[in-house]
């Protein structure tokens, strides 16, 4: 294989509207407020919905492949309060994402995300030792609804995460 040429990615704090491309940034809310549309949207009605934690260990802030899900939503959280990055690409009607349309955002400990059905997401990403999430998705998404592309053989590309734009 050739060698890869690295992309920088700048990440953004992420906010609801930053984000809306992609899904949902859902912050707390008073435990008496009804069902609205600032809660998460979820679609988990093609299987049977798995919420789990996940400890991932710190792998850096680099990537050169990203994944999408068309069958579920996914909500991603790290709990402990700790910050993480997740790459993004909106759902496209072709089997690739498009590379223009990449965004990184920097996510504060105090809220989580919902992507979108086919949002393309690499990450999450962080520079802690080790960080649990809370990840919502179904039960078999990572076998039956797991689409990757690979930046690296399509490109040529990898990309790193950096600063806050």
């Amino acid at each position: 294989m050739p060698k890869l040429m690295i992309q920088q990615l700048a990440a953004e704090w992420i906010t609801p509207e930053r984000f809306k491309p992609y899904g949902q940034v859902i912050s707390a809310s008073a435990d008496d407020k009804s069902y609205d549309e600032e809660d998460a949207q979820l679609n988990l009605k093609n299987g049977i919905p798995r919420f789990y934690i996940m400890r991932l260990q710190q792998n850096g802030l680099k990537f050169h492949q990203i994944t999408r899900h068309v069958q579920c939503t996914q909500c991603l959280g790290s709990l402990e309060g700790k910050d993480w990055f997740i790459a993004v690409c909106p759902p496209s009607k072709t089997d690739e994402p498009i590379l223009t349309d990449l965004a990184a955002f920097h996510i504060p400990g105090n809220c989580f995300i919902k992507l979108d059905l086919g949002t393309w997401h690499a990450g999450p990403y962080f520079t802690h030792d080790t960080i649990d999430f809370y990840n919502l998705e179904l039960a078999d998404t990572n076998f039956v609804d797991h689409l990757t592309h690979d930046f690296a053989k399509s490109h040529q590309l990898e990309f790193e995460i950096v600063g806050i734009s």
